[in-house]
């Protein structure tokens, strides 16, 4: 249940700043030169020489109260990348933002800084699947919807948009059907379900579900957007809830549109796309979100009631990027914003394009070995992924002596 407050709203740039307090320090040079202890930075560690690629600060603006957690890295040194990690390793489901980090493979970098990822609903027969869009280290994971995603394109770029699935299969006869990906099922629907998704699909009894294997030496497993497969049915099953076996795919279709569809037997041949619009090939981190914030430098505007809960937001201009995370639902410490107010605040940082991330009690963010903000339950909660900032060559900036 979603806490509701009263107060009045006082805008990001009026005199309430005057209240607040800003601790920053360099992550990159405290690291670097081994100040760190092994538990992590303190959110309100004494400031030290800030490094021109990467800085934290918590801006405290006590008369409203706001405790803001931002993380600035420079977009100009290429040593720092930004990864989408779901929740158990390779697989969707729930875990916490740290347990995500450690699942990290240690060959991508040294993480930096991380931020919780996109909505999911609970209730669903897949746990953690994701709302929207989820590429992983270039596996294509789950699928967007009507939500604002952010994606890195292929030239090292961040991106902010609405993306079509156009996912399909094509049917020996020539027919296609349109298809979901590692989600639930419904009546009148077909979904593909890779490794990705776990050991089993969780489709219900009536369902008919194809067994996929490669079909010659095409493109195979792990799933990538804008390509294309060639599939042999391996086995054609009458009930649903089959095993995800390796190097296979599970092609389910509900029993309402299997009525309709032609028949298909071991060793029949289908066709796969996993085109989107706009054309996602190549990408390897993606996720979604929403709503928009902030986009070619014009903020969103908002109507009806707003109210103030948690919030987690990333967002970037030419020479910057932005995690940004507000603490909320804790009178004496910080009492959430508004999406208005959230929206001011990244433009007045800064940003040219931004986009919300799930708030309430998934709002987390993590810097250097440990949560840095205080989640409105007290504890980290369980979330469907995140984004993670790693540093790939240390050895590539030196840090500032220390004073």
């Amino acid at each position: 249940m979603q806490t509701q407050f009263n107060s009045k709203h006082p805008r990001v740039g009026s005199s309430s700043r005057k209240s607040a307090r800003v601790t920053t320090f360099s992550i990159l040079a405290v690291f670097l030169a081994g100040l760190l202890p092994s538990g992590g930075a303190e959110a309100d560690s004494s400031p030290t020489r800030s490094s021109t690629s990467i800085s934290y600060s918590n801006d405290k603006q006590e008369s409203v109260p706001w405790s803001i957690h931002v993380v600035k890295v420079s977009r100009a040194n290429p040593d720092y990348e930004i990864h989408s990690v779901p929740a158990k390793g390779r697989t969707i489901g729930l875990s916490t933002l740290s347990e995500q980090i450690k699942s990290l493979p240690i060959d991508l970098g040294k993480p930096v800084a991380a931020i919780n990822g996109d909505f999911w609903i609970e209730g669903r027969s897949i746990t953690g699947d994701p709302m929207g869009l989820q590429i992983s280290e270039g596996e294509l994971m789950s699928a967007p919807t009507d939500r604002v995603c952010f994606w890195i394109d292929t030239n090292g770029h961040p991106q902010m948009g609405l993306v079509l699935p156009l996912f399909k299969v094509t049917w020996p006869n020539g027919a296609h059907t349109l298809l979901g990906l590692n989600s639930e099922l419904t009546n009148n629907g077909a979904v593909l379900f890779t490794p990705a998704v776990g050991p089993s699909t969780r489709t219900g009894g009536n369902t008919r579900e194809l067994v996929l294997e490669p079909a010659g030496e095409g493109a195979w497993l792990p799933l990538a957007a804008g390509q294309a497969y060639s599939a042999r049915v391996r086995e054609v099953r009458a009930s649903g809830n089959g095993s995800v076996a390796s190097g296979t795919m599970v092609l389910a279709v509900s029993a309402e549109l299997a009525e309709r569809l032609p028949a298909v037997a071991k060793g029949s041949l289908l066709k796969i796309s996993m085109a989107t619009s706009p054309n996602l090939s190549g990408v390897k981190t993606a996720i979604g979100g929403g709503p928009k914030l902030v986009h070619h430098g014009k903020p969103s505007e908002w109507n009806g009631h707003q109210e103030r809960h948690p919030r987690s937001a990333i967002g970037w201009n030419k020479t910057h990027l932005f995690f940004v995370q507000v603490d909320g639902r804790q009178r004496g410490l910080s009492v959430g914003m508004t999406f208005p107010e959230l929206t001011e605040y990244m433009v007045k940082l800064g940003c040219e394009e931004a986009m919300n991330l799930d708030g309430g009690g998934s709002s987390t963010a993590w810097v250097f070995g440990r949560v840095i903000n205080s989640p409105c339950y007290g504890h980290e909660r369980s979330m469907a992924n995140s984004l993670v900032l790693v540093y790939k060559d240390k050895e590539s900036e030196k840090p500032a002596d220390p004073d």
